[in-house]
């Protein structure tokens, strides 16, 4: 059922013997311990000793930390594990997605804007390195979705763009970087595809609309080139895929349409049949209300194996999931042959990486290895350059703008504008210390415009000061909302240019909608008006006004520097190329 003298396994018989052996020799709990991955709640010896010799865990998970907890922790998994494990992370950006110290180089489509496969490369070797350092194995990444709708904030930082070609040139290309790393394996996601649904699977469903061969010639090209460059593993998202299960029955009921996850016709028969992935799948996270409201999670778990994935990702519950699927296994839900497949195609992975041949205290590196790798100055130098090449002018409509300039506009107003909070983005600044613990984006953006001779600063609105008025025991004055309003010579006369500075990290902005202010940009005919969005890239559909658009795609500071210089510099000097429809497929954003 499973070739392991294939790709990616390439096994001998002594490895393939090790794999046989094993299977024989597990109990039926062991057995369906390795079926799963769990996320960690506590990194102390006891709760993780628990772990592998209670639950026989196939693989784990973790949430951020520091280098030396994560190795410390792993250490302690693979002292306890019968079976070496898997240990994953999220590398999407780097090795800032390994550790709390790693390395952060660029999101997904920053690296799109660029063009620059060189740098996707780079990324995955940075992961790579700093996943071994700290005694991990594997990444789940690359994201190898497909950004076709703007509005899917899903995936809209986290996939290449919106080319298919793009994204399955660059994936390959940091599939290969990860590869750079002996013994460290790569896991693409969310197959068969997310980017076409604005709904998120977490807290929705999410549907894939394309037909087979619609699929083929997208998706479907970027996983052939993964898996023919030797993907590892993948991991199957709960993304729906109606007018594909349709062609295949066209009686189909819509209530039987299932998430990939749970849905053998895309799990098995397209992955495994046409696709011809001889590799390891696992599920995404079990949580997601896109797999959990299909079926009870009695039945969700089980039916998840049934359909191909060879591992489940998460515990809800250990000790019931645990039972779940082992009473799945006992009864005969889950069959022998079934059973011994997936764990074939586990166990086959980890020996194709030679870990049943490391001495438990060796799988995880030394501390003298990790601090080289959280300190490697090539690591720390991919950053800026990337910052540099993915600067992207979307629109330029009032040629004559750039280059800015002392002498051209001396008074720059910053627009700060936010997205709308939430309780968790509250609740994060209150983590950290705070509103006033961290300098905001446009507060260092303007300290740098002023150290570069402008009188630049940050707007402030009727609204905000109306808020310090009612903070510091004053009344609400309703006529400063209402009749706030400034002659338009007066307000053209405080400053020569504005940025409208787009710091929104999900979902639309907050303009604030004072009568008269300048919260929106409607002077883009009073003054020069230039946007610059650092997170999201679509700000145009929420002010389509703006002449001058600029997208940096996070607000680190060597991207603010880049910005500032290519600001002074001119048009030229923006190198990228928009990776999305960042018009977002309206008439009057071109306007």
């Amino acid at each position: 059922m499973v070739d392991l003298r294939a790709k990616p396994y390439y096994l001998n018989d002594e490895d393939i013997a090790w794999v046989e052996s094993t299977i024989a020799s597990m109990t039926d709990e062991e057995k369906v311990g390795q079926l799963f991955w769990q996320l960690t709640a506590s990194n102390t010896e006891e709760y993780l000793q628990e772990l592998m010799e209670k639950y026989h865990l196939g693989g784990c998970r973790y949430n951020g930390m520091p280098g030396q907890k994560v190795l410390d922790q792993n250490r302690l998994l693979q002292k306890y594990a019968k079976v070496p494990v898997f240990i994953a992370c999220n590398p999407e950006q780097g090795g800032n997605g390994v550790c709390s110290d790693g390395t952060l180089v660029s999101s997904q489509v920053k690296i799109g804007a660029t063009r620059k496969t060189e740098y996707a490369q780079a990324m995955g070797r940075v992961s790579g390195a700093q996943i071994k350092a700290t005694g991990c194995n594997m990444a789940f990444a690359p994201v190898a979705d497909i950004t076709y709708n703007w509005e899917c904030e899903e995936v809209l930082a986290r996939a290449y763009g919106n080319d298919h070609e793009l994204v399955a040139t660059m994936s390959k290309a940091y599939m290969d970087g990860i590869h750079e790393t002996e013994g460290v394996y790569a896991c693409a996601k969310h197959f068969p595809g997310n980017g076409q649904d604005y709904r998120d699977a977490h807290i929705s469903n999410n549907v894939n609309h394309f037909t087979h061969d619609k699929w083929m010639e997208t998706y479907g090209h970027v996983y052939k080139t993964l898996i023919d460059g030797g993907l590892d593993a993948i991991m199957g998202g709960h993304i729906l895929m109606p007018e594909y299960m349709r062609e295949i029955n066209p009686d189909i009921n819509a209530d039987t349409i299932m998430p990939g996850t749970l849905c053998k016709e895309i799990m098995t028969d397209l992955l495994r049949g046409e696709l011809g992935f001889n590799g390891m799948v696992v599920t995404d996270a079990s949580h997601m209300v896109g797999m959990t409201n299909r079926m009870k999670r009695v039945d969700m778990l089980p039916a998840a194996i049934n359909a191909g994935c060879d591992m489940f990702l998460f515990f809800n519950d250990p000790a019931e999931d645990f039972a779940t699927m082992l009473n799945a296994y006992n009864t005969g839900i889950i069959g022998e042959e079934r059973m011994v497949e997936a764990l074939t195609r586990i166990l086959g992975l980890k020996a194709a990486k030679g870990m049943h041949k490391i001495a438990k205290e060796e799988l995880c590196g030394s501390d003298e290895a990790l601090k080289e790798a959280l300190g490697n100055p090539e690591f720390k130098a991919v950053a800026p350059a990337i910052s540099k090449d993915a600067l992207t002018l979307v629109k330029y409509k009032d040629e004559g703008v750039l280059p800015i300039t002392p002498e051209k506009y001396k008074r720059i107003m910053l627009v700060n504008i936010k997205g709308a909070e939430t309780p968790m983005s509250k609740l994060m600044v209150l983590a950290m210390g705070g509103a006033g613990a961290k300098k905001r984006p446009v507060d260092k953006l303007c300290d740098k415009l002023n150290a570069k001779g402008f009188e630049a600063f940050v707007y402030e609105s009727p609204l905000d000061k109306m808020m310090k008025q009612v903070e510091a025991g004053g009344k609400f004055d309703m006529n400063l909302y209402f009749a706030g309003k400034n002659a338009i010579s007066e307000f053209v006369s405080g400053q020569d240019l504005v940025i409208s500075f787009f710091d929104v990290g999900g979902g639309h902005p907050t303009f604030g909608l004072s009568k008269g202010g300048g919260e929106i940009p409607w002077y883009v005919h009073e003054l020069p008006v230039i946007g610059v969005s650092v997170n999201k890239p679509t700000m145009l559909a929420d002010a389509p006004m703006l002449r001058t658009y600029i997208n940096t795609y996070d607000a680190n500071e060597d991207t603010l520097d880049a910005l500032v210089d290519a600001l002074l510099t001119g048009p030229e000097a923006f190198k990228g190329q928009d990776p999305i429809d960042a018009y977002c497929g309206m008439f009057d954003t071109h306007m």
